[in-house]
């Protein structure tokens, strides 16, 4: 048997950054010099900037080298797999020596995360081996009554991850008073907001957690159909749901009498969706897989006395099931250890934007923002200045750098505005406009209304063409003030969720950078030299040499002066497009 394991990351991260042709590399050597080692396949660990990721694993323990091409799959087999000599320079993470990205991992703790990047997610002895349907067979072995289930969901303290934080165990508890002869289980992997790539990336890692996390829900709750709600832009993880469903009912963690509990019946289906955000909303996607439009309906009813098809329901979402196993294996105190008073355990967040290390990274509740951003995520892109996090997704609130050392849980990040959401973290420096910011996300919570709420549909709109106005130049004096009243008015009169925090991004900009506005509107300038229509392009003599770059890269031919001597900029035909501000090697273009 091969000393030597090597494994590949395939997740879609991986796939995109090339991760496939370098697997078909290690396979092609492998197989032209029939070498002595396993080849297998992973999913994303979440050190997603430096993928394609490669770990090596051989008698002196694991070493997972980053930013692998064609070319370093031939050195790690001739240099690490045949001579037994690590390319120190190419390993991102090891036990053996520190390396420059050593601090992604310092501080987090995994637990929704736990097989991701370690098993093969097609694998379900893999996934055994690790402890996979341990929690599922401890209620059987240990005749623990649904009750004793939700109790002891509701000792740890999980809190829904999908965005409002409400007690998880109470919510069953809620389903399980509900006396019917069918309910449903309901698993929502269809968040549209930069979160979604965690759901994503646990459903292409891991998804016999989600599965084994909605099989002990089903049971606490007394359910006996169970439904994955996944958008159908995520190909590989619905491929590697159904294989996993396949594989759970052969083993007989689905079907009739699971785990020889009599009565105890359940079987999971994957209802494709189209990816609409309001779909996040737990009555609208019980809509559509009813085959209706997603648009939400009043509560009450709640799903927990009338949900999907009429009949009591349940619905968590992705990383809220995948800690359910690791809880019941292990007991509240395993999760409850982690976090703060009123917010336990983890949360696993997406880092994007302006920052060095992005990626998914789970840490406990109460981590300090400061440590997420500079210690996990590197800190900013270029070195440049942090100027605001955007927490919480597109329906989330901008956090200035001034807050930066609140502990990320519910309470503190409600506090400021925004809202934990499903994990989404947008980081951004001094060269975002923040009003541009808040332009940015309502367009994308207006596209996505449904419709069904006048203030949500109509009033979204008008606080978009205010604010398309402001960042074109075109402000008055009392928009401030209607964007705050609108504001108001949509979160107050929306029926749900997404109407109801869209305008926190609004809000949040006008709360901390008010003076961004004030400048587009009064001085009709960005701060950031961001707005477009706001910037004036102008050549600066004393760096001026005459090159005629700028001139050859205008496409609007707005540059003029003859060669070697200073150039000019006719502001008249000057469309603002930056060609010339970024191809000057002599920084004698300024903008303003």
């Amino acid at each position: 048997m091969a000393e030597t394991k090597v494994i590949v990351g395939l997740g879609s991260c991986g796939i995109a950054a090339g991760a496939n042709k370098v697997y078909n590399k290690f396979k092609e050597l492998k197989e032209a010099d029939n070498l002595d080692f396993e080849l297998a396949k992973t999913s994303c660990i979440g050190m997603c900037f430096r993928e394609p990721l490669v770990e090596v694993v051989d008698e002196n323990g694991s070493m997972i080298y980053g930013d692998v091409d064609e070319e370093k799959a031939i050195d790690i087999i001739q240099q690490h797999v045949l001579g037994h000599n690590p390319i120190k320079e190419y390993v991102v993470k090891t036990d053996q020596f520190e390396t420059p990205d050593q601090t992604y991992f310092d501080g987090q703790v995994k637990i929704a995360l736990r097989n991701c990047g370690y098993i093969d997610p097609e694998n379900i002895h893999e996934y055994e081996a690790r402890g996979g349907y341990q929690a599922l067979k401890k209620l059987a072995h240990e005749s623990i009554t649904p009750e004793q289930v939700i109790q002891t969901i509701i000792d740890s303290g999980l809190r829904g991850r999908g965005g409002g934080g409400f007690p998880t165990g109470m919510k069953w508890r809620f389903a399980r008073a509900n006396q019917s002869d069918e309910k449903y289980i309901i698993c929502n992997a269809d968040e549209g907001d930069p979160g979604a790539f965690m759901d994503r990336s646990l459903l292409e890692g891991d998804p016999h957690a989600v599965i084994e996390g909605m099989i002990i829900g089903a049971y606490a709750i007394g359910a006996n159909q169970g439904v994955i709600y996944c958008r159908a832009e995520y190909p590989l993880a619905i491929k590697r749901l159904n294989i996993a469903l396949d594989q759970a009912r052969e083993h007989g963690y689905l079907g009739k009498n699971i785990m020889g509990i009599q009565g105890f019946n359940l079987d999971i289906y994957i209802k494709e969706g189209a990816g609409a955000f309001v779909c996040g909303e737990e009555t609208a996607l019980m809509a559509s897989i009813e085959g209706k439009r997603g648009m939400p309906s009043k509560r009450p009813p709640f799903p927990a006395e009338k949900g999907l098809w009429q009949r009591p329901s349940n619905i968590n979402n992705v990383e809220t099931f995948a800690n359910v196993p690791y809880i019941v294996a292990n007991g509240p105190e395993s999760y409850n250890k982690y976090g703060t008073e009123k917010s336990k355990g983890t949360k696993v967040f997406a880092l994007t934007g302006k920052i060095k290390h992005g990626g998914l990274v789970e840490v406990p509740m109460g981590t300090p923002l400061r440590d997420i951003i500079y210690k996990l995520g590197g800190g900013i892109q270029n070195d440049k200045k942090f100027k605001a996090v955007q927490l919480g997704g597109p329906s989330g609130g901008c956090i200035p750098e001034h807050l930066i050392d609140i502990q990320v849980d519910y309470e503190q990040v409600n506090a400021t505005g925004a809202i934990m959401g499903s994990g989404g973290m947008v980081v951004m420096d001094e060269t975002t406009c923040m009003v541009d910011v808040a332009r940015f996300f309502l367009d994308f919570t207006q596209k996505e209304s449904c419709g069904k709420c006048t203030f949500c549909r109509i009033g979204t709109k008008r606080m978009l063409e205010i604010l398309t106005r402001i960042t074109e130049g075109e402000g008055q004096e009392g928009d401030i003030e209607k964007l705050e009243e609108l504001a108001l008015q949509v979160k107050e009169s929306s029926l749900c969720g997404l109407g109801q925090t869209a305008p926190n991004p609004v809000l949040t900009t006008i709360k901390y950078f008010r003076h961004e506005y004030e400048a587009h509107i009064r001085d009709k300038k960005c701060p950031a030299h961001s707005c477009t229509k706001l910037l004036t392009y102008e050549i600066d003599p004393n760096k001026c040499t005459g090159c005629t770059v700028c001139a050859v890269k205008c496409p609007v031919k707005a540059i003029d002066g003859e060669r070697k001597k200073v150039h000019h900029i006719n502001q008249d035909i000057c469309i603002k497009c930056g060609d010339c501000y970024n191809n000057c090697r002599f920084d004698a273009i300024t903008k303003n």
